[in-house]
This record gives C-alpha cells, structure tokens and sequence, in this order.
C-alpha cells in the first residue's frame, strides 16, 4: 500500500492541543524525512523536518519513533514539527492576526535523508485553529475601551480576565481567544498604537484600564465579584499597576513581567510613577548584530529608579509569575523575587512563583514556536529573546496549565488538581 499520512485529530485541531502524526505504508526499515511548513498572514514561510526511520512493519508513529541527528530535532518529540518551526525570513516571530481563520499546516514525507530533499512519498494538510466552535468573538468599542470579548459556549456567567500584550501595541487577540476556549469570558485590550488610541508609548493613564475593568465586572457573562488580569512582558507591569490601584481584582498573572514601571510614564488622578532609567550604552551587541538588552534597565532598588517601583503592596489580589529564566529582554526572575519581598515586607500573601530554566521571553500559548531573537520596536533593531527550543516549548505547555489553574483557583473557588510538570 502506499505511503500516507495519519492525523489524530484528522482534520482540524485547537492551536493549543496536541497533534498526534504517524505514517502508515512504508517499506521496513525505510529511511524518510518529515517537513511541516506553514505561512502566517503575511505570507511568511516557518518550516521544520526531522529524520526518521520507519519500524519493521513499515510503520512511524511520531509518539514511539525518535528522531534521528540531522533535522531541526532529535529524540522523541511527538510535537516537534510544530514547536521547531523557524521563519525563513530572518528575525519573524509567528502571530496570529485574524483568529477567525485558522492556520494551514502541510506536512510531507521525504524520501530518505539527504541535505536536498528526496522524492515527496506523502503529504497531509491540517488545519490549526483558534476559536473552537461556539465561542463568540465581540468587538467592544465602548467608551475609549478598543478591545475584543471573548465568551465561551453556554449560558455563563464565566470568570472574566483582562489580556493583555506587551510593548509592540495594537490589539492581539490569539491568547485571549485560546484562553475563552478552556471557559473564561476574556477581553483582550488594546492600550496604544490601535485604531484611535495614542500612536506611542510616551504615558499611559491607569483611567483607561480602569474603564475596561468596569465594563467586565457590570457585564451580565461575567462571574463577579472579582475578574482576574493576565499580562507579558509590558502588559505585566500595567497589570500590576491595576492590580495595585483598581478595585475588583481578584488574580493578577505575570509572564515575564516587570515589578517596576517601564518605557512611559504612568498616571493615575493625582499620582504619577515615571518610567524606569535605561542607559543604552549597557546594550551588548553581537558579531551578527543583534543586541543582548537584558542590562538596558537600571536596578528599581537603587536612587531616583525606586520611585518607579509599583506599589503591589497596595494590591487586594493574589498573584502569579510566570519566570522564562533565560529571559533577555529583562530580568524577569529578579523582578518576581522582588515583587515577593515587597508583598511579604508589608504583611501580604507570598506570589506564586513558577521558573522555568531554558524558556526566554516570549512565553506564549503551547506549541507557539520560539522566538528567538525579532524586531524592538523600541529599539529599532533585532534583539534576541532567550530560550532554547524544546525547554521554552516545554514551559509554554505547563505555563499555560498554571495560568488556567490559577485562575480557576481564584475566580471560580475550585481548585483544578494540576500540578506543575517541571
């Protein structure tokens, strides 16, 4: 029989589940090469492939079968072909523009394991989605908010979160939607560089998020009395600017997030926090010329900078961070253990605190290949990220099981029984 391609789910999975790829018909013992390919929105090709040698019975199962030396893995990766994707084009990082489509993954078997590719023996195409079916995606244009509700299938009230990005502005939508998949109602937020927001990052005034949290805790799909703030990088520190001076926060998470005020100043009535100092001339950059920025920042413990410190002990929430700790965009792990001390040194409940050694700074939903190094907007220039692939792959699965128990946890009152993998 001829080579084909087997898939579980056959034709169509959630971005964040796994994907279960054999290949049935091969002669024993046969040598092949598997290549998955997949463009974004943009057009951008990402490929991975990995060589393999089928069983005895002409049989390879992705999730019995290593990899053999010479691909862009090795060993037993039953995911690998997606979380080793790389961009042809240098220094793109993989996002998802549109979740009302899905992305098309193409796998193919190659015949043997030569540097060029050899004859195609079978090919399979999948469909890697992001709204399962029933979630409603709303478009909110409420007041200044400029963001998307996303509210799971069935009758609600849900646990409500506030999503939000970091640095590089707009509105992303692809957490919040893969987050409302698994039962929460979650607004993703746009705060600047977004339709009639402010164009840059020079302030922002805590007002605007402040509106955003009102509008979740009055609407009728949200479980009150407390909504939950998820933020990355940027997003972490203004989530913990709300976290500290807005009512209604129950559960604030972090992934690689900043315990001091960064990159603009932030207002709110009559406070101010000024952002914290950099100086450009810690930048190491290498022979390639991609910049190292992890010691741009000053240390928020030292002089003028502690007024840049956000005063989490003011915050009525419990709190999690999530720590890529070969993050180079910051000093994640250092900002956590800070944000700690700061909260036990006023009498509150110690944070939650999840490391994970090898994982860099873009933690995103599972099977998001890593990023190792991209445009700062900022910046201007291509700085690496951190991470080595198959740890940060690893960490973004059980991050993500965290962030959900989490939140179960502490929005809806039941534990979920997970336990970190790691």
């Amino acid at each position: 029989m001829a080579p084909s391609v087997r898939l579980s789910p056959a034709a169509r999975s959630l971005f964040d589940e796994p994907l279960a790829i054999a290949v049935q018909g091969l002669g024993p013992r046969q040598q092949v090469t598997l290549r998955a390919s997949l463009r974004d929105e943009t057009g951008e090709l990402f490929q991975a492939s990995a060589r393999y040698q089928a069983g005895d019975d002409g049989q390879l199962d992705l999730a019995r079968c290593p990899a053999l030396p010479g691909g862009s893995f090795s060993g037993l990766e039953p995911m690998g072909l997606l979380w080793a994707l790389q961009p042809q084009k240098p220094f793109w990082r993989l996002v998802k523009r549109d979740v009302q489509s899905p992305f098309l993954l193409q796998l193919e078997v190659l015949e043997g394991h030569g540097e060029r590719p050899g004859r195609l023996l079978a090919q399979a195409q999948h469909e890697r989605a992001f709204l399962r079916d029933g979630v409603r995606r709303v478009p909110v244009r409420e007041g200044r908010i400029r963001a998307t509700l996303f509210l799971p299938p069935g009758s609600g009230p849900f646990p409500g979160i506030i999503d939000l990005y970091g640095a590089g502005g707009g509105l992303h939508e692809y957490r919040a939607c893969l987050l409302a998949n698994h039962g929460f109602a979650v607004l993703a937020l746009a705060f600047y560089s977004y339709e009639d927001l402010p164009k840059g990052m020079k302030e922002f005034h805590l007002e605007y998020f402040e509106e955003a949290v009102n509008y979740m805790l009055q609407h009728t799909q949200v479980k009150g009395p407390g909504i939950g703030l998820l933020g990355h990088s940027k997003g972490g520190d203004l989530c913990l600017s709300m976290a500290s001076f807005l009512k209604g926060i129950t559960a604030t998470a972090l992934i690689n997030g900043s315990v001091a005020n960064v990159g603009a100043v932030l207002r709110y009535k009559d406070i101010t926090i000024p952002p914290l100092g950099t100086n450009r001339k810690r930048i190491k950059v290498s022979k390639s010329g991609i910049a190292d920025i992890i010691d741009v920042l000053n240390n928020p413990l030292e002089g003028p900078d502690q007024q840049s410190f956000i005063p989490l002990e003011k915050a009525e929430c419990c709190f999690l961070f999530i720590v890529g700790q070969d993050d180079h965009n910051w000093k994640s792990e250092f900002f956590a253990v800070e944000g700690s001390k700061r909260l036990q040194a006023h009498g509150k409940e110690k944070p939650e605190i999840v490391c994970y050694p090898g994982a860099g700074h873009y933690i995103e939903p599972p099977f998001f290949p890593m990023c190792a190094a991209s445009m700062h907007l900022l910046f201007g220039k291509p700085v690496i990220w951190g991470g080595e692939p198959k740890a940060h792959c690893e960490a973004q699965i059980d991050a993500w099981q965290q962030i959900q128990a989490f939140f179960r946890k502490h929005l809806t009152g039941k534990p979920s029984g997970t336990s970190s993998k790691l």
